[in-house]
Formats: C-alpha cells, sequence, structure tokens
C-alpha cells in the first residue's frame, strides 16, 4: 500500500520537463513550424488532428483544411516564428498543453506583420501521434511608455 502510494504521488508531481512524452511532442511541434514556414502542406497536415480548431490572434479560425489552404497558398507566409517561452503540462493521458509567447513576422493577405504573440495550444495522442488539436493566439500589446 505504501509503495502504490509514493508512486502515486511521484505521479503526480513529475514535472513536465521529466514526463517522457515531452521530446516527441516538441519535436512534433518543431516539425509543425518547420513546415508552416517551407509552406509544406502534405507535411503540416500530418501534425493537425482532423478535429483542428486554430483561432488566429485576427479571430479568424480555421479548420484543418483550411489553415493548410491558408499556409500553401501563400495567404499567410511565416518568415519567422520564433518561441520565446514555450512550456508544455499533461493534465491527463493524451492530452498536452502548450503555452507561452512567440515572436514573429509574418506576410498576410500580402501586408507584413511583426508582433509578438501570446498562445495556447492544445495536443491530443492519436493512434500513437500527436496532433495539434487547437490553437488559440492574442497580440501582446506593445509596453507603455
Amino acid at each position: 500500500m505504501r509503495t502504490l502510494l509514493i508512486a502515486l504521488l511521484a505521479a503526480l508531481t513529475c514535472s513536465a520537463a521529466d514526463h517522457p512524452e515531452l521530446a516527441r511532442i516538441s519535436a512534433a511541434d518543431d516539425a509543425r513550424v518547420a513546415a508552416m514556414k517551407a509552406r509544406d502542406g502534405a507535411k503540416l497536415a500530418t501534425f493537425l488532428s482532423d478535429d483542428l480548431h486554430y483561432a488566429h490572434s485576427n479571430a479568424l479560425v480555421d479548420t484543418k483544411a483550411s489553415f493548410v489552404d491558408l499556409i500553401v497558398s501563400g495567404k499567410a507566409k511565416y518568415l519567422r516564428l520564433d518561441y520565446v517561452k514555450r512550456d508544455f503540462t499533461f493534465p491527463a493521458p493524451g492530452i498536452a498543453l502548450m503555452t507561452g509567447f512567440f515572436d514573429v513576422k509574418a506576410i498576410i493577405n500580402e501586408a507584413t506583420t511583426e508582433t509578438k504573440i501570446c498562445y495556447l495550444g492544445a495536443w491530443r495522442l492519436e493512434k500513437g501521434e500527436w496532433k495539434l488539436l487547437a490553437w488559440q493566439t492574442c497580440k501582446v500589446p506593445p509596453a507603455a511608455k
């Protein structure tokens, strides 16, 4: 009984840094971002859930199909997407939440934008592979002067 209790407490207090899936999900996210920058729709699609809900910082929402089309068509070109902070938590088996900030430079409908973005991503383990299930972003306002 005591051994079971210690194992249970260890599992509950295990940090995300110690989570056995951290390396895999980080690699999946890195590959997703690389596919977005390269405008590689086939590769990008492999990291997206069929149930994707992708909410942009301008409040537009994409499905998997419309997001892949947005990237491949060139309507959105990500020139730079650099994480300032990227943290993962694992609130339930097969679910990971990703939070943080990134700096982005993109061309959206032929207008260049550079900004800092705050995000929340939800990943789900599907058939043994991590897939981005949901994405929500907001622009970080400039610092007050």
